[in-house]
């Protein structure tokens, strides 16, 4: 005998946000954020430019001039249009494949490529760059989150402190502590999960029961929105009215963005043939944010392939002078290390870092 509780659970429906369709055609006009033609382009060069960077990255890797890398082919429309609604001074706390999110708030790309090689440098974040250390662990930039955006709410700032996590996170106890932290003071965060499908090889669908990833916030008392994260503009939209409520002091916003890696978790040997199908990475290769924005320019006449050839051309020197940046930088120490720790040095630290510094001037 039914008592209609599971009905009440499964009520809240979510409809995915967009305003792009695969083919490149406008679907509702009047959800269209208000962006220049020059900002159209710049969205879709900043896409290019990392997908390029993202293929380099790999190939470096694979040589041996990166260390740690997360690949991000298919995530470009979530990442770029997030960042492109936010303003200078807001916070973005990014997880361990963020990177081009944190790279186009400022910082510095061959910082980038030092901090996957567990260079120090890689970490100090230029005066201005408000962006915290990529987070290796799973779901605590959750939490940290939510406290960047009570530091923003005591001090009156108009400021937003945005995070991203893959559906696998939303199963960490940090992600649920986070959000009920920031429903609960009512915050000015927003919550981005990438649902790329998998957390690493482990499906979404045997990653948890909820009807979607977004109920998660609802659980939480938060506003909670579906977006289609292969639509940069959807995207776009989604974080700038988010940015809008936290900034009017009306709270978090968690953003569930459907959206796929087309490579592996990370270069750490994971090999994605082995649990997904070809069918599905062609049927999501349809839906590629890039080639979906290059229709919708072409078709209003902002994009050629002579623009895409100039930004491809772009990348590569630029990838390669950051490299070449990191090669010479110069190579971290032990007494280095001790002195970036501590304000005032330790006693029993001290004594090491002399030691350190006696067998380097043999």
């Amino acid at each position: 005998m039914s008592t209609g509780l599971i009905e009440v659970a499964n009520s809240e429906k979510f409809t995915p946000l967009q305003i792009i369709s695969p083919d490149g055609k406008v679907k509702n006009q009047k959800l269209m954020p208000n962006l220049t033609d020059e900002q159209l382009r710049e969205l879709m060069r900043r896409m290019v430019f990392t997908r390029v960077w993202d293929q380099r990255a790999i190939s470096l890797n694979r040589q041996g001039r990166l260390g740690f890398y997360a690949p991000v082919a298919g995530q470009e429309a979530t990442m770029i249009g997030s960042q492109f609604a936010l303003q200078k001074e807001d916070f973005i706390l990014p997880s361990y494949r963020d990177i081009p999110q944190a790279v186009w708030h400022g910082w510095p790309l061959y910082q980038a490529f030092l901090y996957s090689r567990g260079h120090q440098h890689g970490g100090q974040f230029p005066e201005g760059v408000n962006v915290l250390m990529p987070q290796i662990i799973i779901g605590a930039q959750i939490v940290q989150t939510a406290g960047v955006a009570m530091g923003f709410k005591l001090r009156g700032k108009k400021n937003v402190a945005i995070t991203f996590i893959g559906d696998g996170g939303t199963s960490q106890g940090d992600f649920y502590e986070g959000i009920n932290f920031a429903g609960a003071y009512n915050v000015p965060a927003i919550f981005i999960i990438q649902n790329n499908r998998y957390a690493i090889s482990t499906p979404i669908e045997k990653q948890t029961k909820a009807q979607t990833l977004a109920h998660k916030g609802v659980s939480a008392g938060i506003t909670s929105v579906q977006v289609d994260g292969m639509d940069i503009l959807a995207v776009y939209k989604a974080v700038s009215d988010a940015a809008e409520r936290g900034r009017n002091g009306e709270g978090p916003t968690l953003i569930e963005s459907l959206t796929y890696r087309y490579g592996p978790h990370t270069m750490a040997g994971d090999d994605p043939t082995r649990y997904r199908t070809g069918e599905e990475a062609n049927e999501w290769e349809q839906k590629d944010p890039l080639i979906r924005f290059r229709k919708y320019l072409e078709g209003k006449g902002l994009w050629t392939q002579a623009d895409e050839d100039a930004v491809i051309e772009e990348a590569k020197n630029a990838v390669a002078d950051a490299i070449k940046k990191a090669d010479e930088y110069p190579k971290m120490k032990v007494p280095d290390l001790i002195d970036s720790v501590f304000e005032t040095t330790p006693p029993h630290m001290e004594e090491q870092k002399q030691e350190f510094l006696a067998k380097e001037g043999k």
